[in-house]
């Protein structure tokens, strides 16, 4: 409720959000042991991992990058790999830095993450292995996470200086 209340003073404020443009930046699917992985069993241990990025374009405007890698293994043996740079152009003014810090950094991956699903859905269908769909991921608490790293990290230098 209060995050809807001070989103709510933001706009009255001007802060200013707008999706420009959502595009895939990079793509790459891999099935380094085909034909012999699809005579094995397919009990497979998949693997993400996933990482953002975000640049300053112009004046109020930032790419952010939410960069997926899916690795699947059936033993000591890669399935398939497939990676995608999902990426988006976005136009954000006038919010402070802890709020522009957070929009960068969990809202607008928020954003990007079903168009990034999807690709690897189906980029994984088309090579002709079982759907796999991505569990849902809550950005804001990898943010908050992030940042509490960030200020333990900060801490010790700062009573190393004292």
């Amino acid at each position: 409720m209060a995050e809807q209340n001070q989103a709510a003073e933001q706009q009255q404020e001007g802060a200013q959000f707008n999706i420009q443009r959502i595009y895939t930046k990079d793509v790459s699917f891999e099935t380094p042991n085909s034909p012999g992985i699809f005579q094995k069993e397919w009990t497979p241990e998949v693997k993400l991992d996933m990482d953002t990025r975000s640049a300053k374009l112009d004046e109020n405007v930032f790419e952010v990058v939410l960069a997926l890698t899916v690795t699947a293994t059936i033993g000591e043996e890669t399935a398939f790999l497939c990676e995608i740079q999902q990426a988006g152009i976005f136009a954000i003014a006038d919010l402070e830095e802890m709020q522009m810090a957070h929009m960068l950094g969990a809202f607008c991956p928020n954003i990007l993450f079903p168009y990034a699903r999807e690709a690897v859905a189906s980029l994984v269908n088309r090579g002709t292995f079982p759907q796999l769909n991505l569990a849902p991921v809550n950005f804001d608490a990898l943010f908050a996470q992030y940042m509490q790293q960030r200020a333990a990290q900060a801490q010790p230098e700062q009573t190393a200086d004292a």
